[in-house]
């Protein structure tokens, strides 16, 4: 079976375990991704070197965004092996990377005043 064989199952699972609309939606575009970086191969030939070429070329992206694509690969072939479509997670050991900590902005004066005029 590849990915886009696997993928309707999945998402059939996920809408009976009551995931959002917006979540398959996105689960939707994370698979067409996927099978467009990796192409649409066998699961069995997934590789964790395959899913980590895959996710070096995403050097564009900010580490949220590989953290959701990383949440996303690591859920799809966990499914995978829990229904016997595959005998090993490739993905079981891929970590998320390093989130960036926002340093807070802080309000200047005349912001200060104008919150405190609209009191």
């Amino acid at each position: 079976m590849n990915l886009l064989e696997a993928w309707p199952l999945y998402a059939r699972d996920k809408k009976l375990l009551n995931y959002s609309k917006h979540t398959l939606k996105a689960y939707a575009i994370q698979i067409k991704l996927l099978v467009r970086g990796i192409g649409n191969i066998e699961l069995n030939d997934v590789t964790r070197e395959i899913l980590k070429n895959y996710l070096a070329a995403q050097e564009h992206l900010k580490p949220a965004s590989i953290g959701h694509r990383i949440r996303f690969i690591r859920s799809f072939f966990r499914w995978a092996v829990d229904e016997g479509y595959v005998s090993k997670n490739p993905a079981a050991k891929l970590y998320e990377p390093k989130q960036v900590t926002r340093i807070p902005k802080f309000l200047n004066e005349e912001d200060t005043e104008t919150l405190r005029e609209v009191k």
